[in-house]
């Protein structure tokens, strides 16, 4: 099972960039810096559009302040005393505020929301958040059409409240059938539950029956005797949920269900999708082993489909995770997103007849950012895939256009013209820069530059390049950061740190290169960190990210492998002592890089990790990995329970003990295989953490992961 090790260095194709260097400074990195320290993240600069205007505001000395994109003339629209006055309260600072449509001021605090209106000074409406006596509400919906309208949960049925009346639109004592919550575990884009039509009258819902479900045990510790609480945990390959598409029609009180016949009941249901006269749903239905997809349309009145539009296939898997977006210049047709017609996520024009023409032609996944009647705007990896740019193409010709020039990552935000943007970007040595631009190309302005907030600090420089994937078909990109009082004739030991997983990338040319401050504490301590993202990370096209198919963990050791082999080949990277760290996946990548590479890696701290794929949920598990009846060699190839006897170096496994994404059942699985091999192996729980550790409990975390490499490595 042990995969060669690439002995010929691989050259670095992409020219190093490093960050400045710094004069010396006294003070270093400490664990509380890395995890609660907020100053040592690069100052932001709050802006917004007002309303479908092209204008946008900030807060300037107490006040909001609007400021014409066209002609650059401010003026105060109203101050924090104003705001004090009308909602007849004194605020510490300036409230959380936002625009709607009209321009109208929209205030929400005190469990309230306030509308403003700017020209009279005057309340125009306020509604109270809903609120249940001694019932824990969630998922609490807004839709400020046709009134104060709020959709919400309480345990496993759905409400609605209209101000002053709570309705219950679902009853089921069964706690198995679950209404108005995500699905699918957040699996395909899918972050909720609710969906409120776009006039306002009508209200759909995902349904999960989770009945067939298989139960997994939490232990609380925090009771006098603890508790043991169940949590519903579809496993690969065994049964899943059942979801529906719930329709509820607020003026009747009536409930239908769309009628959903395509694959089997164990199908999925994602990226809900209203027409914009509220009276069509579009969803993209997938079947469970993940290969189809079909974009339907259902009458939302009676559920009945109206139309498959479009279908897709892949041998591989497909994964739909857009929701349509309207045409605003010809409502009868949408954009469509997919990685799996031409190789990349790209933007498709697409009409309930099932015609379908490509709209952005670029060999790079792009992501929708905006449209005016002319063109549709979106950002784009096509530069560079550790840059992100914004770019337009015109509707009626196709031609592509791009917007944006500075280095970096830029962050879009349009204005409902689309004839200008709020660009909040940054670059590896550009701490945060907010910048208005036009889309006519002309000059915009810049609003705001942050400061470097690591003065003060010994921050060291970091490397961004690339390596040649293991394959040699692609540029694998890294950032490195070299010791404190580096001396290239000295020998030190080196860092891996790792994720290397689905829907990541860790490697980005923003602010330091996404870098996570433990990185640099590492650094300041004499080590050699090293970062690279590897083939089945995102952004980079669908064969990239596919390639990990039924064989999780093998083309990322392979390229892992391949980029620490071109580091070790320099003088200054002490062979001998090679460590490497992780969580979730990234836990995964360190056991098995552990395993399968014994005489390499002599220390390693895993967190949350995967042992076997086997006993991960359904929706992740089985796209990546197929389900064991099907995939019998792979599910035995990456399981790390059969490597566990290959480990030699010394190995700190972390888990929260009431982990419910990687699951209990996973690390200590592997601590009984070591226990039967007589394998040394060290362990230590979080008791009341979840997947990951957050506040003092990840200071006490990072210590201990600190003192085990400074301990052994």
């Amino acid at each position: 099972m042990k995969r060669k090790l690439l002995i010929m260095a691989v050259a670095a194709l992409m020219t190093t960039f490093s960050t400045v260097a710094q004069e010396p400074q006294s003070k270093l990195l400490t664990n509380e810096d890395v995890v609660l320290n907020r100053a040592l993240s690069p100052k932001n600069f709050a802006v917004q559009w007002i309303g479908a205007t092209d204008s946008y505001a900030t807060t300037v000395d107490n006040a909001i302040v609007a400021t014409d994109a066209r002609t650059g003339k401010s003026r105060t629209l109203i101050s924090k005393q104003e705001i004090d006055e009308l909602l007849g309260d004194t605020f510490t600072h300036m409230p959380r505020y936002t625009f709607d449509k009209a321009g109208n001021l929209v205030v929400s605090t005190m469990g309230k929301i306030y509308t403003i209106d700017l020209e009279s000074r005057s309340i125009l409406s306020q509604h109270a958040f809903p609120t249940v006596k001694d019932k824990q509400i969630a998922n609490v919906t807004h839709q400020p059409n046709n009134g104060p309208l709020f959709a919400y949960t309480i345990e496993n049925n759905l409400y609605l409240f209209d101000g002053e009346n709570h309705k219950a639109v679902t009853a089921f004592e069964d706690k198995n059938i679950v209404s108005g919550q995500s699905v699918s575990r957040n699996e395909f884009g899918i972050t909720h539950g609710i969906f409120f039509s776009p006039d306002a009258t009508q209200l759909a819902f995902f349904q999960k029956d989770e009945s067939r479900v298989s139960d997994f045990p939490m232990l609380d510790i925090t009771t006098r005797t603890g508790t043991l609480k169940n949590i519903k945990y579809p496993m690969n390959g065994m049964a899943s949920e059942h979801v529906k598409l719930g329709v509820y029609n607020i003026s009747t009180g009536e409930t239908i269900y769309l009628n959903v016949t395509e694959f089997d009941d164990e199908r999925y249901l994602t990226c809900i999708t209203w027409s914009p006269d509220s009276k069509r749903i579009y969803i993209q239905v997938l079947d469970r082993a993940q290969e189809n997809v079909a974009l339907n349309s259902y009458d939302a009145s009676t559920g009945e489909k109206i139309a498959t539009i479009l279908t897709e296939h892949n041998d591989l898997f497909v994964e739909p995770q857009h929701d349509l977006i309207w045409l605003q210049s010809d409502p009868s047709r949408f954009i469509y997103s997919t990685n799996n017609r031409d190789g990349y996520y790209n933007l498709y024009l697409c009409d309930d007849a099932g015609n379908v023409e490509r709209l952005t032609k670029t060999d790079a996944d792009v992501q929708y950012v905006g449209q005016n009647d002319k063109f549709v705007f979106y950002t784009s990896a096509e530069v560079s895939p550790v840059d992100n740019h914004l770019f337009m193409v015109e509707l009626k010709s196709g031609k592509q256009t791009r917007l944006t020039t500075a280095e970096g990552w830029h962050n879009i935000s349009m204005s409902k013209s689309g004839k200008y943007y709020l660009d909040n970007y940054s670059s590896l040595n550009v701490p945060r820069v907010v910048e208005m631009g036009r889309t006519d190309l002309k000059p915009g302005r810049e609003l705001f530059r942050a400061p470097d907030p690591t003065v003060g600090y010994n921050f060291l420089p970091i490397e961004l390049g690339s390596v040649k994937s293991a394959d040699g078909k692609y540029d694998n990109y890294y950032r490195l950061i070299k010791p404190m009082n580096f001396d290239p004739t000295k020998k030190y030991p080196v860092i891996l740190y790792v994720y290397g997983g689905p829907h990541s990338q860790m490697v980005k040319n923003t602010y330091q290169a996404q870098l996570r401050r433990w990185e640099m504490l590492m650094a300041q301590r004499g080590y050699v960190v090293f970062v690279m993202d590897n083939r089945g990370t995102s952004n980079r096209g669908a064969e990239y990210e596919k390639a990990i198919h039924r064989q999780c963990g093998q083309c990322e050791m392979q390229d892992q492998m391949a980029g620490l082999n071109w580091l070790l080949s320099h003088e200054w990277c002490d062979r001998d002592r090679v460590g490497v760290h992780g969580w979730s996946y990234g836990g995964f990548m360190t056991i098995s890089l552990m395993t399968n590479y014994p005489e390499v890696f002599k220390v390693g701290v895993s967190g949350g990790p995967v042992i076997d794929w086997k006993w991960y949920e359904i929706m992740y598990g089985e796209r990546y990995m197929d389900n064991t009846h099907n995939n019998p060699e792979g599910f035995a190839k990456t399981s790390l329970i059969n490597n566990a006897k290959n480990l030699k170096g010394k190995l700190l496994i972390c888990q929260g003990a009431i982990d419910g994404t990687c699951v209990w059942q996973h690390s200590l699985s592997f601590i009984q295989e070591c226990i039967k091999h007589t394998i040394p192996v060290d362990y230590f729980p979080y008791p009341v953490a979840e997947h990951n550790v957050f506040g003092r409990d990840a200071v006490h975390l990072y210590d201990k992961i600190t003192a085990y490499f400074e301990d052994y490595l």
